[in-house]
């Protein structure tokens, strides 16, 4: 038998162990690009999720501004109606329309007003500005209120301002 006639059988011939390096050098390549890509991808997706946080919370109370616009302009209306009348009580029952306005504004946002006078004083909701003696009331209650307390969703924005009752005797000691 002819060597030449035989159909060749002999395995290929393994790639040299540098052009094996050279291959695992472009794999490391490749996978450092993609890398670096995926890297620079991430921190562009911080910035962008950052920057939409920050316009969150600069724009948040647009929607309330936006509503409170027509308080102010009748404000304005009340005041050009003030200085050319003249009339108080025209000028009052103005600026009561104009309070009302602004409270149901308020109310849509979330914020409720509330009177403390009358409850025992609880210093998680009234912040106590004066203490007065007083026979009629029991001590520790609210009798009267310099500004009304507001809530923001059922939590205090502001304490109510108070004044607290205290017994005659307490007053002594």
């Amino acid at each position: 038998m002819d060597d030449r006639t035989q159909p060749d059988t002999a395995e290929p011939e393994p790639p040299t162990a540098q052009a094996e390096i050279e291959d695992l050098r472009r794999e490391l390549n490749d996978r450092q690009d993609h890398l670096l890509r995926a890297l620079a991808e991430t921190e562009n997706v911080r910035r962008r999720l950052e920057r939409t946080a920050d316009d969150r919370v600069k724009y948040a109370n647009e929607a309330l501004l936006r509503d409170l616009l027509p308080v102010l302009d009748n404000f304005d209306r009340a005041l050009a109606a003030a200085r050319t009348a003249g009339l108080a009580a025209n000028v009052v029952e103005g600026v009561e329309l104009i309070q009302r306005e602004l409270l149901r504004v308020l109310e849509r946002a979330g914020l409720s007003r509330y009177s403390a006078v009358g409850q025992r004083f609880d210093p998680a909701r009234h912040e106590a500005i004066a203490r007065v003696v007083s026979p009629e009331a029991a001590a520790d209650t609210v009798v009267s209120e310099t500004g009304p307390g507001y809530l923001l969703h059922g939590r205090v924005l502001r304490p109510a301002l108070v004044a607290v009752a205290a017994a005659p005797d307490e007053d002594a000691a």
